[in-house]
């Protein structure tokens, strides 16, 4: 991934405790995802494949 900028953004639910997942947009539309306590390990995702996971989390089906 090339250098650049991002504006990481934590849930409002994660409070200042840390131990948080992190987004970003990067250039092109990726969404990238961080845990907090591992901020180089970055993974990169597209909006629609996101929004697909977090849709079968709340259905109850991530696991299944």
């Amino acid at each position: 991934m090339t250098a650049q900028t991002l504006s990481w953004q934590k849930s409002t639910y994660s409070g200042e405790e840390g131990d948080c997942v992190e987004l970003a947009v990067a250039k092109g539309g990726a969404v990238l995802i961080r845990e907090s306590d591992e901020p180089g390990v970055v993974l990169s995702t597209t909006p629609s494949a996101l929004a697909r996971f977090l849709h079968a989390i709340k259905r109850g089906a991530a696991g299944s």
